[in-house]
C-alpha cells in the first residue's frame, strides 16, 4: 500500500505511513510533518480518513491554505521537541477532542486490541457519513503527536501504560522516556466527566 515507487504524475508516495488510532469512537491519525512539496499526498490520506482537523505540534513546515480550502481546520499548538505539552495545549487538545467526538458511538472496550488491518476494515461501510478524525503531527510523528493521542486515550478510560503500548504497537519508536514519565503521572481531568460519555 505504501511504497517508495513513484506516484502517478511524478510525485512520490509517503515514506512513513500514517498511524490510525481508534478507541471508543475517537479517531486519530499520527503523521510526520508534511512539506509544501508533499502536502498533496497528505491531503489524499486526510481525505481517506475523513480528517477534520490537523494539529501541528511543531513549527509550520507547510502552508495551511490547501488544508483550509479542503475544509480541514489547522491548529498550531507548538511545544518543545521531546517534551510534554504545557497545560494550555492539553486544555485546547481536550476541548478539540470533546468537540469532535462528543456524540460518537462508543466502541467496545476490546476495540483497542485490534491490529491496524482490522481497524482499517472497521471504517465506514458507506451507510452513514464517515466519522471525523483528528490528524496530529510533530516533526517525525514519534514524540509530541503520540503524547497528545495518549492523553486522549487516557481521558477515554484507557490505562496510561496501555495507551503507550497501544500507540507503540502501531508506531514504532513513539514516546520517549521523559514523555513516558509524564504520561505515567498524567491524571484524568475528571472521572465523572469523560470527554466522550
Amino acid at each position: 500500500m505504501y511504497s517508495r515507487s513513484p506516484h502517478p504524475g511524478g510525485q512520490r508516495s509517503l515514506i512513513n505511513p500514517p498511524t490510525f488510532i481508534e478507541y471508543k469512537g475517537a479517531r486519530f491519525l499520527i503523521v510526520d510533518a508534511p512539506s509544501n512539496n508533499n502536502l498533496p499526498l497528505y491531503i489524499e490520506e486526510f481525505n481517506r480518513w475523513n480528517v477534520t482537523d490537523v494539529v501541528r505540534c511543531c513549527y509550520a513546515t507547510y502552508s495551511p491554505v490547501p488544508l483550509k480550502e479542503k475544509g480541514i481546520q489547522v491548529h498550531d499548538w507548538v511545544f518543545g521537541d521531546g517534551e510534554a505539552p504545557p497545560a494550555n495545549i492539553v486544555d485546547a487538545w481536550l476541548n478539540l477532542v470533546d468537540e469532535r467526538f462528543r456524540d460518537s458511538p462508543q466502541q467496545p472496550q476490546s476495540q483497542h486490541h485490534l491490529s491496524y488491518d482490522d481497524e482499517d476494515k472497521t471504517k465506514n461501510d458507506g451507510s452513514a457519513s464517515p466519522a471525523a478524525c483528528i490528524a496530529t503531527h510533530c516533526v517525525a510523528g514519534l514524540g509530541r503527536a503520540p503524547v497528545l493521542v495518549a492523553i486522549a486515550l487516557i481521558e477515554l478510560g484507557m490505562p496510561a501504560l496501555d495507551a503507550v503500548a497501544y500507540i507503540r504497537e502501531r508506531r514504532r519508536g513513539a514516546i520517549n522516556n521523559k514523555q513516558l514519565k509524564y504520561i505515567e503521572s498524567y491524571k484524568r481531568r475528571s472521572k465523572n466527566k469523560c470527554i466522550i460519555s
